[in-house]
């Protein structure tokens, strides 16, 4: 069996262990199989990638495999290219396939590959099994089965082309963001690209509306500053503390390929992605007058169910991973959808999480409503009754995943919980809904972790349940 699989993000692996050359060229080879069997290998693939260590080699590799298959590719040849620029490349060129070398948020030993689909679309569990079938019938087979083109003979014939699509994509969201209203603000914003990709974008954006932006954590650093590249309360500490002694309007992070996106508001506080989703969608719906519904994963504030009946609108709730809350938008024509981990897309946009369109969007809205951050969140969340979401994750022995997974899903057993339960959900892990909230016990897609999520109206009720889960589950 091939190694390599997919999760709810992409692959992504141990950088000498599963991350190799020859798992890079398998799965292009794979792909590009796929692609001569769809009739579509003529009209080329994009590859791009991020700042980790390899990103850079490993795009080659896989550019080698395509043309020596004889799959036109361009390769986006900048320091600094952001996961959605690389899926707006994809949608903006119509190619039939887009990849990005990326491990995302995954801690400085991995790395990674996410495919995109024409549209600029995270790539179904159709496209992504049938990769993996692909590759487990190409596995085995001598490495010099697999035709490839040594990158710099490709470069000179003109089978890969290096391109450089920033210009296109800063526009894009330019065009989209009301530039004006920000110039006439006078924001003062703190930016932490968190050792990754989208210094550049931002700040070309927001400095375009003559934003004052003070930059930190930007240099080129492989182990992210010995910490993880995601946006979360532990990890923006630094940011918390530059925005306050700065006087700072906003702080804005994104993970290590920019797709996910952390907030700091002018008093310092951490943003929670639940947060910043319903701020978003309130802005959509009573600022700008669009109408639409949201798509929300199991894992995300039901906040957003209670904003949009608030506005006769729908909340749809989705499986975690972007390709079903992409999916279910373009169903539904969704204005906004996002999950609990920090990833958003806005309707009109790329199909895909894009932490610098959110971004954008945010410094915006701040612009337009003339109110700090932390005042307007006040404001929303008090016309509802609370919703506190308690999150914890739980490394286990890996000969314990077939034992849980068993007590779960297949006797589904319960812990006897303090809260009255309504129904529950195997739709994406086990999902229990109370009177007043839910919990959920999922394994993560990204990492060996077993993820409890609890939203009730009180913090200790939520604690409470997600500790009787734990023990009952012997975490």
């Amino acid at each position: 069996m091939a190694r390599i699989k997919f999760g709810t993000g992409g692959w992504r692996a141990i950088i000498g262990d599963e991350f190799t050359r020859a798992n890079v060229r398998l799965l292009a080879a794979a792909l590009a199989t796929r692609m001569q069997d769809e009739g579509v290998a003529g009209e080329g693939i994009v590859i791009g990638y991020d700042r980790r260590f390899l990103s850079d080699v490993a795009a080659e590799w896989a550019a080698e495999v395509f043309a020596g298959y004889g799959i036109p590719t361009q390769v986006i040849k900048m320091a600094q290219a952001p996961t959605p620029l690389i899926m707006w490349t994809v949608k903006d060129r119509d190619f039939p396939y887009g990849m990005a070398i990326t491990a995302s948020h995954n801690p400085a030993l991995y790395n990674g590959i996410k495919v995109f689909t024409r549209g600029g679309k995270d790539a179904d569990e159709d496209v992504t099994l049938d990769v993996e079938r692909r590759m487990e019938a190409l596995e085995g087979a001598p490495e010099a089965d697999i035709p490839s083109v040594a990158y710099a003979k490709a470069i000179a014939s003109g089978e890969i082309q290096e391109v450089n699509t920033f210009n296109g994509y800063i526009d894009s969201i330019i065009s989209q963001i009301n530039m004006e209203a920000i110039r006439e603000a006078g924001l003062k914003v703190a930016l932490d690209p968190m050792f990754g990709v989208s210094k550049t974008s931002l700040q070309t954006i927001l400095m375009t509306a003559r934003v004052d932006v003070e930059v930190i954590n930007d240099r080129h650093d492989t182990l992210f500053g010995g910490r993880l590249p995601s946006p979360t309360s532990h990890t923006l500490q630094a940011l918390s503390r530059f925005v306050v002694e700065n006087h700072c309007d906003l702080g804005i992070a994104t993970d290590g390929d920019a797709d996910r996106i952390g907030i700091i508001d002018d008093k310092g506080h951490f943003l929670h992605p639940n947060q910043l989703l319903v701020i978003l969608y309130w802005y959509l719906l009573k600022y700008k007058g669009w109408k639409g519904a949201v798509v929300r994963n199991v894992a995300t504030t039901s906040l957003l169910d209670d904003l949009a009946a608030k506005f006769g609108e729908q909340a749809y709730e989705v499986p975690v991973g972007f390709k079903w809350i992409s999916g279910k938008m373009l169903e539904t024509d969704a204005i906004i959808g996002g999950e609990s981990s920090g990833g958003l897309t806005v309707r009109g946009h790329i199909s895909g999480k894009d932490g610098i369109y959110a971004a954008a969007l945010l410094v915006e809205m701040i612009a337009v409503v003339g109110k700090p951050m932390s005042q307007i969140y006040e404001e929303i969340t008090g016309q509802f009754p609370p919703h506190y979401m308690a999150e914890t994750d739980f490394a286990f022995d890996p000969e314990r995943k077939p034992e849980i997974l068993n007590t779960l899903m297949v006797e589904k057993k319960l812990p006897e919980f303090s809260e009255p339960v309504v129904r529950t959900s195997y739709e994406d892990g086990c999902k229990v809904y109370f009177e007043e909230g839910w919990i959920i016990a999922r394994f993560s897609g990204t990492e060996p972790l077993l993820r409890i999520f609890c939203e009730l109206p009180s913090r200790e009720r939520a604690e409470k349940c997600c500790d009787e889960f734990r023990e009952f589950l012997r975490l």
